[in-house]
């Protein structure tokens, strides 16, 4: 290895899939006694920020296909966290929005997640984990920067 040029001398990658490991895991001991999965989280908070989006643009967001979508909505309105209704412009259209019991579960569930974060990153002060967040944004960048106008940066970033 002696004659690699520009080789770092830390690799990051074992890193940060083993804390992507470990954060997800404890994402999915949080939110399964919510009735959640990490993509149903995704969805509902693409739905608060993007309320009365078209599952369209919601399956774009998301990068999900037309099936994969329809079952997401599907687990989610079936438990009333969301609501599928048609367009008044489009009546082929459906809009999708959060209901009230969806950002009821999903504040919930950021909370419960907030509190798996900080199990996770225990081993850091707040100044450094606020470096980490800022360093995680700088390397993401270029993913949100490609993505296409219809879809969301964080759905990019949870997708890698």
């Amino acid at each position: 290895m002696d004659g690699l040029v520009n080789e770092p001398t830390h690799r990051c990658g074992a890193h940060l899939d083993h804390l992507a490991r470990r954060m997800r895991l404890h994402a999915e001991r949080v939110l399964d006694p919510l009735g959640l999965r990490p993509r149903h989280l995704v969805a509902l908070t693409v739905l608060r920020d993007r309320s009365g989006i078209t599952q369209q643009a919601l399956s774009a967001t998301l990068m999900l296909d037309r099936a994969n979508i329809v079952g997401l909505l599907n687990d989610l309105e079936g438990a009333g966290l969301v609501e599928r209704i048609r367009s008044t412009l489009d009546r082929r259209r459906h809009l999708v929005q959060l209901t009230e019991a969806g950002a009821s579960r999903l504040a919930t569930a950021e909370c419960a997640l907030a509190a798996a974060e900080d199990e996770v990153l225990s081993a850091l002060d707040h100044a450094q984990r606020e470096q980490l967040y800022s360093l995680l944004q700088q390397a993401t960048a270029d993913d949100c920067s490609a993505a296409a106008d219809n879809t969301s940066c964080a759905a990019v970033v949870a997708e890698n």
